[in-house]
């Protein structure tokens, strides 16, 4: 069986690439199809497959800027020769979904979100882009929300990573999804043996609807010692509301990070995510998650057990959820965080996933 998987782009690498990277360690043979390559970057697991790219990665300044040419993407898809596959998957965050395939061929889309800025956070993003950005995005919206919707039409199987998820393919594309969540490496992690630690976390891309904005103020108020790491578009910005207690560290090695993450009091998590393998991976660590009670917090994070969920995305709110974990602060029991963290499990991941593609087959009559 000849496998192909299509992701939206290989640019930067955070949990869609992973997801990415658990298929491929399932279908080691498969070939990789996507807009935009950055091979300095590529996971290890990602390096030993054969990429190909779309025309949008020769187009001048893609390789930082490639959501530029999002307008493009449907053509540059619909341009690909994937007849020579059995099995086609899509991991669908950016445009990945809308490739041709065989009729008697399976197509799977394991969807991480349908695109926000074409649907529910379209006004955010309208927000914070230029007035040119702003102008075309307007003129070109509805074409390509229509194409979203017919594209999704052509997939035979949809997979979400979550209920959350789920429900937006419901609205959006009017397709029902099956839920499979994403895999955690719970075997990076062991509990660590007690609890507290010397200062909150907040961990992942630095951009605005991960809300670390929020954290930042919490913490000036309570004047507790916060750390920052990752980098992004938001950073300038967020630093210069940072107190003295914040510090932001960057872009960190794996091991430094599960270290800086071992030593934490909470993993703080005010944005609002479709999953959030990170609240999961500080769970792997022993380590409670302060989480704004959307999306897929609710469906990880188990509210007095493993962490605390509050229910306004304000810093007032997180400011009130803070204090009142630091009341309950020693119930917190690592080693119920690390068994909570393990039904995220990539063993669990890989015997549902493959659950949906021989269903998928099934279904096709082969």
């Amino acid at each position: 069986m000849r496998v192909a998987l299509v992701h939206y782009w290989l640019s930067v690498m955070g949990g869609g690439e992973k997801v990415l990277e658990a298929i491929c360690r399932l279908y080691p043979e498969a070939d990789i199809y996507t807009h935009v390559l950055r091979e300095e970057n590529l996971l290890p697991e990602l390096r030993r497959h054969r990429i190909r790219t779309t025309f949008i990665n020769a187009l001048p300044g893609s390789a930082r800027h490639y959501q530029k040419y999002l307008p493009l993407m449907p053509l540059a898809l619909e341009q690909l020769d994937l007849t020579g596959y059995d099995l086609v998957i899509s991991s669908e965050s950016g445009p990945a979904k809308g490739v041709i395939t065989r009729p008697d061929a399976l197509h799977l889309c394991y969807c991480h979100s349908p695109m926000r800025y074409l649907w529910d956070n379209w006004p955010v993003y309208q927000e914070n882009a230029g007035r040119v950005t702003r102008l075309c995005s307007r003129l070109l919206l509805p074409r390509l929300r229509q194409w979203d919707v017919l594209s999704a039409m052509r997939v035979d199987r949809i997979v979400a990573n979550s209920r959350h998820v789920a429900r937006r393919v419901r609205k959006y594309w009017r397709r029902e999804a099956h839920v499979v969540h994403p895999p955690v490496d719970t075997q990076a992690y062991t509990a660590r043996e007690r609890t507290g630690g010397e200062h909150y976390l907040c961990f992942g891309r630095l951009t605005h609807y991960k809300r670390v904005d929020l954290a930042i103020q919490a913490c000036n108020r309570l004047g507790r010692p916060l750390l920052i790491i990752g980098d992004g578009e938001e950073r300038q910005r967020l630093e210069a509301q940072a107190g003295p207690t914040v510090r932001f560290l960057g872009r960190l090695d794996d091991d430094a990070v599960r270290e800086l993450l071992r030593k934490s009091r909470a993993l703080l998590f005010p944005g609002e995510e479709d999953f959030g393998i990170i609240p999961v991976e500080a769970m792997s660590a022993g380590v409670p998650v302060i989480a704004y009670g959307r999306g897929g917090a609710r469906e990880t994070v188990q509210d007095g057990v493993t962490g605390l969920l509050f229910e306004e995305q304000s810093a007032d709110s997180l400011h009130a959820a803070i204090e009142r974990f630091e009341t309950q602060e020693d119930g917190f029991s690592p080693a119920v965080l690390h068994a909570h963290a393990e039904l995220f499990s990539e063993a669990r991941f890989a015997e549902a996933f493959k659950a949906e593609v021989e269903q998928g087959f099934a279904e096709l009559g082969r």
